[in-house]
């Protein structure tokens, strides 16, 4: 059965994905540089220094977006090797002019309307938060960084989290990244005891394996079985999870999305991306073997 869903899923990656998945499978299962991803996200990253082009493709907006800039430092994370300095550097230069006094950023800005999205791409999506702030500044210390702004939104993520967790499963995502990653244990150890009482009563968080909704699943917060946050399920839970992956897996040979994209380009885009986070999701944990 492994050897079936790894070995659809890689066809359909090749055949549909965009040359930034197909580079990332290749890193991550194929023993390809991480240099081949590095190059692929040049493409994505604007004059000014941020992310645009539908990296993340809900959106078709050219323009530099937070989001986009999310996307790309999620990759590079995934993708390891020695961290592309330059490229994150600019990047940081650009949040540091988009970002609120405070430091926080928000997900995009009202210039993505003149471009195809996503019908929940809209003015929800303006407002500064920890979704994507304390996603971007755990990304950053993850990866050794060190700017201005990353000091400012790491200020404004205490701050924020010290007055209460969100009441989103999308917004606690992004604060586990922080908590895992930020530098000051002593200060994040305390939070991220809390964080189980906190899962069940956040929207969008979808605990039941049986649930075919859209939402926030445990293999999205613990997508190891090595994960910082691995310990806040259940055993059943997480087979139930994984049972649940591997049926979901469609005839092609890829995953579905559970959301409407704006196009068919976009859906093919994510289909691509989702279905290598199954698969690397499926071979941490074993079910499925890269061999």
């Amino acid at each position: 059965m492994s050897d079936g869903i790894f070995d659809t899923a890689r066809a359909f990656i090749l055949r549909e994905g965009r040359l930034l998945e197909r580079r990332l499978f290749a890193t991550l299962f194929q023993a390809a540089p991480a240099a081949g991803v590095v190059d692929s996200l040049r493409a994505y990253q604007n004059p000014d220094g941020g992310f645009g082009h539908g990296l993340e493709p809900d959106k078709r907006c050219p323009d530099s977006l937070p989001i986009d800039v999310e996307t790309a430092f999620q990759t590079l994370v995934a993708a390891g090797g020695p961290p592309a300095e330059r490229m994150v550097s600019r990047a940081c230069d650009w949040l540091a002019t988009v970002a609120a006094p405070g430091g926080a950023v928000s997900l995009s800005f009202p210039v993505m309307e003149a471009y195809p999205r996503a019908v929940h791409w809209s003015d929800w999506t303006y407002t500064p938060g920890l979704n994507p702030t304390a996603g971007l500044a755990g990304l950053l210390h993850r990866m050794g960084m060190d700017h201005p702004w990353l000091t400012r939104a790491t200020d404004w993520c205490w701050s924020a989290l010290e007055n209460g967790f969100p009441g989103d499963a999308h917004a606690m995502a992004e604060t586990l990244v922080f908590l895992e990653h930020v530098p000051d244990r002593d200060r994040a150890e305390p939070l991220a005891e809390r964080v189980g009482e906190w899962l069940p009563k956040l929207n969008w968080y979808r605990a039941d394996p049986a649930d075919p909704g859209y939402g926030v699943t445990p293999l999205h917060l613990a997508p190891t079985p090595d994960s910082r946050w691995r310990r806040l399920f259940t055993d059943d839970l997480i087979e139930g999870h994984l049972d649940r992956l591997v049926r979901d897996q469609q005839p092609d040979g890829g995953w579905a999305i559970t959301w409407e994209p704006p196009g068919a380009a976009s859906t093919l885009e994510y289909r691509g991306i989702e279905t290598l986070r199954a698969l690397r999701v499926l071979t941490a944990y074993q079910v499925v073997s890269a061999a």
